[in-house]
């Protein structure tokens, strides 16, 4: 258990301490006044004082932070400027975050999600450029019979050039993009004697386990992988090239949990798969067990799951407030104190059905259901 909870309270650790790091850097960028610097909720384990004022702390729960502002409720747009202005004299409104323009305000909530894409790319530009990238291409080894890629018309030495038109870089891509697919046919494009095929393949979805030992509903098409000519090509590359696919990286990972996440509400995809902090805490414990690179890995996903999933447009997260300024811009003044009291409600129930659906789901993966 032990070997669970230690990697993952590290993993959560600089995940969420760079996620409020950005929002902390801003505020202070634009004279924002911090009371508050919280790794975790609860009651506080140890902290200290700065000499702004401002109170850095752990606290028991490790599933999140803060960063509390002075004078502060919360970050959305507050309606009751007039009231919140008698309770405070000319230099402590300079430090006020509501009173601070639009776009500042704007800028300061956005920037612990873009600190966690930063944060991703940075791990992968590390990890290409010191350890290397595979750029083995994708070869097909065998085609098992009455599989879904022989009814297709795959065939051995075919080379695959792209999955559902993204490019294959490497061998490592295949079972990637295989995975990640929603749709009922996927596209192959393979490259057989000098000529390029597209072939469409329903895949079969099977249960089995993964490289950790974790149940799974996978998708399959019937094909073994083999490294073209026998040679694999792993490659340490220069910071520019580094830094090119590391942004790449961030954005296919990015773009597709946002097309997996709208097929499994449209019932398209495998809702089962989806994992709360149970499932994150087995899996990290288990990757650290492999070394630092694919733990580091493991990180910088998280890292980009934490920032998309700020970015929803559900109060509550940094999503919820960016959407309040947006009406604030449009409209010209905050919404009324009720209507986004409102939205509250409706974020609140939002989030809470989806951490009981995680958990659930984390609880049946430890077969307690």
């Amino acid at each position: 258990m032990l070997s669970y909870i230690v990697p993952f309270i590290v993993l959560i650790l600089v995940v969420v301490f760079i996620h409020e790091y950005g929002h902390y850097y801003y505020a202070k960028k634009y004279g924002v006044g911090i009371t508050d610097f919280s790794i975790g909720f609860g009651k506080e384990i140890f902290g200290w004082n700065d000499k702004s004022g401002t109170r850095w702390k752990i606290c028991w729960i490790p599933l999140g932070g803060y960063v509390k502002f002075f004078g502060d409720r919360n970050v959305f747009s507050q309606a009751d400027h007039a009231e919140i202005l008698k309770k405070y004299n000319e230099e402590e409104r300079k430090k006020l975050f509501i009173l601070k323009p639009l776009y500042q305000r704007a800028i300061i909530v956005a920037a612990g999600p873009i600190a966690n894409f930063i944060l991703a790319a940075f791990i992968f530009l590390c990890i290409y450029m010191f350890v290397g990238k595979d750029f083995t291409p994708a070869v097909i080894n065998e085609v098992q019979v009455e599989s879904p890629a022989e009814k297709a018309g795959l065939k051995k030495n075919d080379i695959i050039l792209e999955i559902d038109g993204t490019e294959i870089n490497s061998i490592l891509d295949v079972s990637k993009l295989i995975t990640m697919s929603t749709s009922e046919l996927i596209d192959f494009k393979v490259s057989r004697y000098d000529q390029d095929l597209l072939l469409k393949i329903k895949p079969n979805v099977i249960s089995t386990e993964d490289n950790l030992g974790n149940k799974i509903n996978k998708r399959v098409v019937g094909i073994k992988l083999g490294a073209y000519n026998n040679q694999v090509n792993h490659v340490k590359l220069g910071p520019v090239k580094a830094l090119y696919y590391s942004a790449y990286e961030v954005y296919f990972v990015t773009s597709s949990t946002l097309k997996y996440l709208g097929s499994m509400i449209f019932g398209n995809a495998d809702a089962s798969q989806l994992g709360g902090p149970i499932r994150i805490a087995k899996i990290s414990g288990q990757v650290a067990q492999f070394g630092i690179i694919p733990f580091l890995s493991m990180m910088a996903y998280i890292s980009i799951s934490l920032g998309l999933i700020n970015l929803f447009p559900i109060p509550l997260l940094d999503g919820g407030h960016l959407m309040f300024y947006g009406f604030e811009k449009i409209l010209g003044k905050p919404l009324s104190q009720k209507t986004q009291e409102g939205f509250f409600r409706i974020g609140m129930f939002l989030l809470l059905s989806l951490m009981f659906f995680a958990t659930f789901n984390d609880l049946k993966d430890l077969g307690l259901f």
